[in-house]
């Protein structure tokens, strides 16, 4: 069975999704003031998902080879990250997902994977 990554054509369709992802997160209040507040920060924030992403599903080890071992919930530990952090981080990932042209059934995949990541990285109770 073919990868995500070979089914999308490679890395400008995980490109897209960080930028769909992060225009949403650029816009809310909650989720914007935990990312760097310049934008060329921001912007590798987004570069950082898309290479993990590319990774993951599949594709080169670009992420790895520059970062070490993705360590995800470490990495994101020193972020206060909640129910309601998590929910709209979920949120915004599903909507740029919608917009990625995958069928229902490799998108169901995918969204699965986003939902438990994310509830992976909860810290907090509230």
């Amino acid at each position: 069975m073919a990868s995500l990554y070979e089914i999308v054509g490679g890395d400008q369709w995980f490109q897209d999704l960080c930028s769909r992802f992060y225009d949403r997160v650029d816009k809310d209040p909650v989720l914007r003031p935990l990312y760097p507040p310049g934008l060329q920060e921001f912007e590798a924030s987004r570069d950082w998902l898309a290479q993990f992403l590319v990774q993951f599903w599949g594709g080169p080890g670009a992420y790895s080879e520059a970062r070490g071992h993705p360590r995800l919930r470490m990495r994101h530990m020193h972020f206060r990250l909640g129910q309601k952090e998590r929910d709209l981080w979920f949120q915004y990932m599903s909507e740029a997902l919608a917009e990625g042209g995958l069928t229902p059934e490799v998108e169901a995949e995918v969204l699965a994977y986003f939902d438990n990541a994310a509830t992976q990285m909860i810290n907090v109770e509230e």
